[in-house]
């Protein structure tokens, strides 16, 4: 557990079950702004825990190492001992992984809520006491009422208050939306307990966030307002990518079109950037559930109406690596393709549902030999693509990544990447060279210039063939 914070009296004890992309920021945060609360974070694996534990954490976000620095060994601990941890809280935050279903009943669309049932026998094990469990994984609505029911059947007489808590974080601002969030949601069964327990939930938050931001509503209505919200986001991605295929048919300009409909202070700027397609733990998985929830209760045309965002975002995807066949003569066997990036966005090391994993694949099966190069993804992209056999080379300097290739493929938006020397890069190219800008992040006009042919996301491409 810690040393340094064993003998100071606190409020109360915090406990967060699972310690990945959310549990750990979350629960740092929360230690920053609470010193009066002792937090404590648990996983049953030992390498996470010493990574959170080390000079170099298991996940990048900007501003996190400033804020576990600030509070480790203070108030904020990390641990492998789940039991003590269980017995030790008043306050369990539950953070564990909520994966789509692999098998059986709603396989590729349902969650999978394996870890949550394992997590809710362990809590009853440990307990001692009674406990307030607050879901904080993205779970599909009335988790809640199955969580309750078995921990109800806990043959100790002990009472487990159950609160939906759902995160609305951003990876690559995660830190940020914790210290500034938009809102905070509190979900309660609506009993007097049920109430109570939400304001000691609340009453964490309030340590830093303004009241009105707090919102206290029922399970159902917390549970699925954290689906719907990423399904907003993603029906806005989806949608402007599916006008970016039609602007290369055009002429038009995405760039242009973004901006004016942006302009309309009914629809906003946000989530209109076309791109190579969303990634991430959860729009996809979130969305499918949408849809799982939405069949499951006998409603085809929603379920179809939201599984349309997802084979939007799948054609995208798809149409990249066509073009990129396409334009380089049908044919990419032997050519050497430089991936500039592979995390599924920028100022994050998280690969999960990445574009570019799908993009390597697809490269590695018209036999292009593929050079994959990201600031902080690469480990992961290692593990992505074990096994599939094809040249793959993983390089952390991008020019040793482009030496030798015909092209480029931008997949993620890193700022460096804006940075580099292309005049460099071209060099040492094989010409003709090409570059396919999957986030429309680079100078298109400068890149024609240097000798580039450039093809952009719903722009006119710029060539120098006849």
């Amino acid at each position: 557990m810690g040393r340094k914070g064993e003998n100071v009296a606190f409020k109360k004890n915090l406990l967060c079950i699972g310690a990945g992309y959310v549990g750990g920021p979350t629960m740092a945060v929360i230690a920053l702004k609470c010193p009066d609360y002792r937090v404590t974070v648990v996983d049953v694996n030992e390498e996470r825990i010493d990574q959170w534990n080390s000079d170099r954490l298991p996940i990048f976000e900007p501003g996190l190492d400033d804020v576990v620095r600030a509070v480790r060994g203070k108030n904020l601990f990390f641990s492998t001992d789940v039991p003590a941890a269980i017995r030790a809280a008043d306050i369990i935050f539950v953070s564990v992984n909520t994966p789509t279903k692999t098998f059986g009943e709603g396989a590729g669309m349902a969650s999978d809520l394996q870890h949550w049932e394992k997590t809710a026998q362990q809590i009853i094990e440990h307990s001692d006491g009674s406990k307030i469990i607050v879901e904080k994984s993205t779970v599909p609505v009335r988790t809640a009422e199955a969580m309750e029911r078995i921990l109800r059947m806990n043959g100790k007489g002990l009472r487990f208050e159950i609160i939906s808590n759902p995160e609305f974080l951003a990876e690559g601002t995660a830190v940020r939306n914790l210290l500034e969030p938009d809102r905070v949601l509190v979900g309660s069964l609506e009993t007097e307990s049920g109430r109570k327990a939400a304001r000691e939930i609340a009453d964490i938050y309030a340590h830093w966030v303004p009241a009105d931001k707090i919102i206290t509503t029922n399970l159902w209505s917390s549970e699925l307002s954290k689906l719907v919200a990423n399904a907003f986001l993603a029906q806005r991605i989806s949608s402007i990518n599916s006008i970016s295929a039609l602007c290369e048919k055009t002429d038009a300009d995405i760039g242009d079109i973004s901006f004016a409909v942006g302009s309309d202070s009914r629809i906003g700027p946000r989530f209109l950037a076309a791109g190579i397609g969303f990634g991430g733990s959860c729009f996809r998985k979130d969305i499918l559930n949408l849809v799982y929830i939405a069949r499951s209760y006998g409603l085809p045309d929603v379920a179809d109406y939201w599984e349309m965002v997802v084979r939007i975002n799948d054609f995208q995807q798809e149409r990249f690596v066509q073009r990129i066949v396409h334009e380089m003569f049908q044919t990419l066997v032997g050519k050497k393709i430089a991936l500039f990036g592979f995390a599924f966005k920028a100022n994050t090391g998280d690969t999960r549902e990445s574009p570019g994993i799908y993009v390597a694949r697809k490269l590695i099966e018209e036999r292009a030999v593929v050079s994959i190069t990201d600031p902080w993804a690469l480990d992961n992209a290692r593990r992505d693509l074990e096994g599939i056999g094809g040249r793959v080379e993983f390089q952390t300097d991008p020019y040793r990544a482009a030496e030798g290739a015909q092209a480029i493929a931008l997949i993620t938006g890193w700022d460096a990447f804006r940075q580099l020397d292309y005049e460099k890069i071209f060099r040492v190219m094989v010409k003709p060279a090409f570059l396919f800008d999957g986030r429309n992040l680079l100078d298109h006009p400068r890149l024609f210039q240097i000798g580039f042919n450039v093809y952009p996301l719903g722009k006119p491409s710029r060539t120098h063939f006849a």
